[in-house]
């Protein structure tokens, strides 16, 4: 297929993708009208098609589809008020309540003391034909307070009787909001909000991308997932903000010669990032491989310093409902764990679950490489958004980000999953029972069998990509055994390291396997030595400890002499990475 033609394949799977999401959010408008599980499943279909066929396009134009396409699918989000999710409107409540001088943790916003600042966007009178559905009769107390009685009301803002769950960076984010978009401005300002936010990811994660030397195009699955549209620019969900905080922290720590400057501030990002939503924490494992005294004393340091505040304001009532959120969800009688439960429940269930967290979150502990610390974090996000099944699709979204930057998109089965698994929010379409656990054990059942593919691969080079008839390799445009990085789901740029790094050369020097470009009987020649090279390439990192990574499945192309167009370079000989084994890091 040409360039153009697939340009023009991607603009029309955009806009189907645009058109798909504004059905999910404005139901009156679908004319079927149809459920919106079936709705948001086409439009994954639509966004894996898309970002397979940006592979083939320039680095110019994909660029530039990514940054346009990312703005308009937000703008469409954010065209309807929230639908998915109302989390938005206590966004608005607590900024109000900030503003008015009062701590955000010190009270329900049913509270008398809250009374005044009530407003007609966000309350009504207690009434039955009321059009918000969180409604405080006469009679409600303060859960665990019975002489604490609430004033009457329905409101938008869900669960009204019970303190705010937000961490302090969240707080600070909503009274920001409420400063520049007062309530009676509506939900869109929130909303644009939060979309500018995901715009913003993508322009750090295409910067990240070029210092590490990697491929731009994988961008295109953050601004183009069907998640990060319909939990940012819809929902405007806080978590895009910590993602955004936790983006700019891993490359901060990533950079070997950042020393210990660059890692007490990497930690302090990473820090406003867990004081932003708790889910970035998961990302800590991965991150104290260097400098880790510096990593956790500045990431505690930030969080104090955030948190203080408020515990010298309302003291223990910092903590807000996260212990009545875990008990609601049934985390602490083992019932939210969907998977584990298929075979164990109650307390048992709460045991292999921690088991399960704490063994993973050592073996990223130990065995996560510090220059690329997203691929540890994406396992430990994956891992437990296996184990913990929420029933929230929105906490996913920072798994979308670490899958860019680590480059292996199997792990979005956890982000399309996560719908299964909020089915019953969705929609009345209600066929497959246990969502929870079928939707993201789906997810796991797929990363599993990929992990494996690539495995084989690993092991086995030739019995791929080799010619069985003739012996010649036809794999010359592949990574074969010590891969890192599986850049043929999007296509890889020319240039980067096969190693996987993604570290430039500080001289600007070429690889030395692009001599070879243009020499088709040399490259047939060298191509009996992969296999052994990368088999001793193996067999070093058995040794050493190392982790072993199986490339992607490419598909095979005819070698083509290496040409050069204005802003990238294809090169098909195979590069000196390729045939001379790594030297195990001591």
């Amino acid at each position: 297929m040409s360039a153009k033609l697939r340009v023009g394949a991607i603009i029309i799977a955009l806009v189907m993708i645009c058109g798909l999401e504004y059905l999910v959010i404005r139901p009156s408008a679908d004319p079927l009208p149809l459920q919106a599980l079936p709705l948001i499943v086409v439009a994954w279909m639509l966004f894996a098609a898309a970002a397979w066929l940006l592979r083939g396009v320039s680095l110019r134009w994909s660029v530039t589809l990514i940054i346009i396409g990312g703005i308009v699918i937000q703008v469409v989000a954010m065209s309807v008020p929230p639908h998915l999710s109302d989390d938005l409107y206590r966004y608005m409540w607590d900024g109000r309540v900030q503003a008015a001088g009062i701590d955000p943790y010190a009270y329900a916003p049913s509270a008398p003391q809250l009374a005044h600042l009530r407003d007609p966007f966000l309350w009504t009178a207690a009434r039955v034909s009321s059009p918000y559905r969180h409604c405080v009769w006469p009679g409600a107390s303060l859960p665990g307070h019975p002489a604490t009685n609430l004033v009457t009301g329905c409101t938008r803002i869900n669960r009204p009787t019970v303190p705010t769950i937000y961490p302090p960076v969240a707080e600070a984010y909503f009274l920001a909001l409420h400063y520049v978009t007062p309530v009676h401005a509506g939900s869109t300002p929130v909303q644009a909000a939060a979309g500018a936010c995901a715009v913003l990811v993508t322009l750090v994660l295409l910067a990240g991308l070029r210092w590490l030397g990697r491929d731009l195009r994988w961008a295109a699955l953050w601004a183009w997932c069907p998640t990060v549209a319909l939990e940012a620019g819809n929902s405007a969900h806080v978590d895009v903000v910590a993602v955004l905080l936790t983006a700019v922290a891993l490359l901060v720590l990533a950079r070997r010669s950042g020393g210990t400057r660059g890692a007490l501030l990497g930690g302090a990002l990473l820090g406003l990032a867990i004081a932003t939503k708790m889910t970035p924490v998961l990302a800590g494992p991965a991150v104290l491989r260097r400098k880790w005294w510096a990593v956790i004393i500045s990431a505690a340091g930030a969080v104090a310093a955030v948190y203080l505040p408020h515990v010298l304001a309302v003291g223990s009532k910092v903590i807000g409902f996260l212990p009545g959120y875990l008990q609601q969800e049934g985390y602490d009688s083992g019932q939210r764990f969907a998977i584990i439960a298929l075979f164990a429940s109650g307390h048992l269930a709460i045991v292999i679950a921690v088991a399960i967290l704490g063994v993973s979150g050592l073996a990223v502990l130990r065995f996560s490489d510090p220059d690329r610390p997203w691929r540890g974090a994406v396992v430990m996000t994956g891992v437990a958004l296996a184990v913990t099944t929420p029933n929230y699709q929105w906490y996913a979204i920072l798994l979308v980000m670490l899958v860019v930057l680590d480059g292996r998109p199997e792990w979005l089965a956890f982000a399309a999953g996560g719908y299964l698994a909020a089915e019953p929010h969705l929609g009345r379409w209600r066929i497959i029972p246990h969502p929870q656990a079928v939707g993201y054990g789906l997810a796991a059942l797929f990363v599993a069998l990929v992990w494996v593919v690539r495995l084989v691969i690993a092991r086995y080079p030739r019995m791929i990509f080799a010619d069985a008839s003739t012996g010649a390799d036809l794999g010359l445009n592949a990574r074969l055994a010590g891969a890192a990085d599986a850049d043929g789901a999007v296509g890889a740029v020319a240039g980067e390291p096969a190693d996987g790094s993604g570290q430039h050369d500080p001289a600007g020097r070429e690889p030395a396997g692009r001599e070879l470009a243009g020499r088709e009987p040399a490259g047939h020649q060298l191509a009996g030595a992969v296999a052994p090279a990368g088999a001793m390439a193996a067999s070093g990192a058995a040794h050493t400890g190392q982790n072993l990574t199986a490339p992607a499945v490419l598909p095979r192309r005819k070698l083509r002499p290496a040409t050069t167009t204005g802003d990238e370079r294809v090169v098909n000989a195979p590069k000196l990475h390729e045939i001379i084994p790594a030297v195990p890091r001591k």
